[in-house]
């Protein structure tokens, strides 16, 4: 078996196409294959893949995880598959959850179904990728993997359910799965209406930046170089059956990080505009990561200092690849 034949869902997205630039890269596997499959809804863009698109070992195949045909051929011509595909903004699963739970939960249960008829020998890997939010929220502390799931908005409830049809996929039918759950994303490609790049680029155009509620809400921030490694660790090493934490280690207030946003964009507090806090926004995130760097060695590696400047700068230079996404962000009436 060639175990680098790897199916990536959502792979235009941001953390996806990282994902396969990393594994078509020069770091990545020998003789690795990767297939996109991707909705390119709003947030997917092909042209996140664009460094990877001449080689040979990459292909783009446009569809919905939903669609069990398409992903039925799939699975089958691969050994394993990364699964990203997801709706993942908060503010949008409050507006309206259906599509949430058609994509997330249904689409996750189309997969894996798939993965067992075509890898339920032993073959094969499913790697579910998953986030902190499905804990809910910790006022002090950091959540094992074993903490029971809180979720506290329809984004986060879809991904935990996610979370559990997966695993019980893997104890009912000993299908590979194994889950990853981090902490907050930042890097280049990220599509302007989460925080960081939301701020980014709105603070570049002289316009202000909406800051929920009193501020105070901690995150834990992770690069995407890391989250990648991290992934790929679970990917390559990583137990059947087992959920493992991946953070950045660098726990701010929104206000924090807001300061921070403030000052490497050259704008003042002028520019920050409070408004109301978000339904059922929870108050801090923490993962314990202490599994994943005992079990496969992993270590964040991008402090946040440089991996921000870094993402700054890279926001600066590419106006012309965020400025036509910002108007789709805009379109959907997020703030």
């Amino acid at each position: 078996m060639n175990t680098n034949r790897i199916l990536v869902t959502g792979g235009a997205g941001f953390i996806g196409s990282h994902y396969v630039r990393t594994l078509l890269g020069p770091d990545g596997p020998d003789g690795a294959r990767v297939t996109v499959l991707d909705k390119l809804t709003y947030a997917g863009n092909p042209a996140n893949l664009d460094p990877v698109r001449a080689h040979p070992g990459f292909s783009l195949v446009k569809g919905d995880v939903c669609d069990a045909e398409v992903v039925d051929q799939l699975v089958a011509e691969h050994d394993q598959i990364v699964h990203f595909a997801a709706e993942s903004h908060v503010d949008r699963s409050i507006r309206g959850a259906a599509e949430f739970v058609r994509t997330n939960v249904s689409g996750t249960q189309v997969l894996l179904d798939a993965a067992l008829r075509h890898h339920g020998d032993g073959r094969g890997v499913f790697v579910h990728i998953s986030t902190d939010e499905v804990y809910g929220s910790i006022p002090h502390g950091s959540w094992p993997e074993s903490h029971p799931l809180s979720p506290n908005s329809p984004y986060a409830a879809s991904k935990a359910s996610a979370d559990l049809v997966a695993l019980a996929y893997h104890r009912t039918h000993g299908l590979d799965v194994r889950v990853t759950r981090c902490s907050n994303n930042y890097g280049h490609h990220h599509f302007p209406e989460k925080l960081i790049p939301l701020f980014i680029t709105r603070l570049m155009q002289g316009r202000t930046v909406p800051l929920y509620g009193d501020g105070l809400n901690v995150r834990d921030w992770l690069h995407i170089d890391d989250h990648v490694q991290g992934i790929e660790l679970v990917r390559a090493k990583g137990r059947p059956g087992e959920v493992y934490n991946i953070g950045g280690g660098t726990e701010l207030t929104n206000k924090e990080l807001t300061s921070l946003l403030l000052e490497a964009c050259e704008a003042d507090w002028d520019s920050v505009e409070y408004v109301t806090d978000r339904q059922g926004h929870d108050r801090r995130y923490s993962v314990d990561c202490t599994k994943i760097t005992l079990e496969l060695g992993y270590r964040p590696r991008k402090d946040f200092v440089t991996g921000l400047a870094e993402t700054v700068d890279w926001y600066r230079e590419n106006q012309d690849w965020w400025k036509p996404l910002q108007q789709r962000a805009e379109l959907g009436a997020v703030g």
